[in-house]
């Protein structure tokens, strides 16, 4: 499938990794919406992304919701041919803090966003897509998880996060292996220190110094790097069940 022809849905697309995933996809000639719990940013990023570019208020943890957004993508777009699920929390938390130990309902928020979210979109997804007219290939689509190097080295105070992230790439194989008979592909993104929002609010020293903990490049990804490994995955059809680092070869240490 070529880029051009994406008929895509982004969650979490009103900024970050989302957006800049957005942004490739119209560049290159596809459509995409956004979903979204931030109504006015994300209404905002499809207005400036342009006509091939629309947007849907979606709370990724209920089911309803997902399903209805699906469908409002799915009638703006002709059919969904790609997912990319970009929402998340980070959830930073000890499990034992300094005012006690975390709360489970901290925890299961985590895992309800950043996990079931994950899954609740794939799935939504996924019975468009098996209708879609199949490719020489037989392909019909393709579904895009975002990990996280945290999934194989989380820090002290990302127990939640990592547990959320490492679960996210251990279902990207078994639901590949599921929907290869729709010609359905799945592969997950597990990227690293990205010049993300929530890095841009910390000091200039801070993020200098987390770009030159990378070997190389010495420096911060880059959300446009991110977006243009999802067009690859999306471009190359063996590419399947399969989860990539992206992280100039950075691992993390336990603080």
């Amino acid at each position: 499938m070529k880029y051009a022809d994406a008929r895509a849905v982004v969650t979490g697309g009103a900024s970050g990794l989302g957006l800049a995933v957005a942004r490739h996809i119209v560049a290159a000639g596809g459509r995409v919406t956004l979903l979204d719990v931030q109504e006015g940013p994300g209404q905002a990023a499809a207005a400036t992304l342009g006509p091939n570019a629309n947007f849907a208020k979606c709370d990724v943890t209920s089911e309803t919701e997902v399903n209805a957004a699906m469908e409002t993508a799915r009638a703006a777009t002709a059919g969904i041919n790609l997912l990319v699920n970009c929402a998340g929390v980070i959830g930073a938390g000890r499990v034992l803090g300094k005012s006690g130990p975390m709360a489970g309902d901290f925890f299961t928020r985590v895992v309800h966003i950043n996990l079931i979210g994950t899954f609740l979109c794939d799935k939504a997804a996924a019975a468009i897509m098996q209708a879609n007219t199949p490719t020489a290939d037989g392909e019909r689509g393709v579904i895009i998880h975002t990990s996280s190097v945290a999934a194989f080295e989380g820090q002290i105070g990302q127990a939640a996060y990592a547990a959320t992230k490492a679960a996210v790439s251990g279902m990207t194989l078994p639901i590949a292996r599921e929907l290869a008979m729709f010609g359905i592909r799945v592969c997950s993104l597990a990227p690293g220190i990205f010049s993300t929002p929530m890095l841009a609010g910390m000091p200039q020293e801070v993020q200098d110094s987390l770009g030159k903990q990378v070997p190389f490049p010495p420096r911060l990804g880059r959300p446009e790097e991110f977006a243009a490994l999802v067009q690859t995955i999306f471009e190359v059809p063996y590419l399947n069940g399969e989860t990539i680092r992206l992280d100039g070869a950075i691992r993390m240490q336990p603080k």
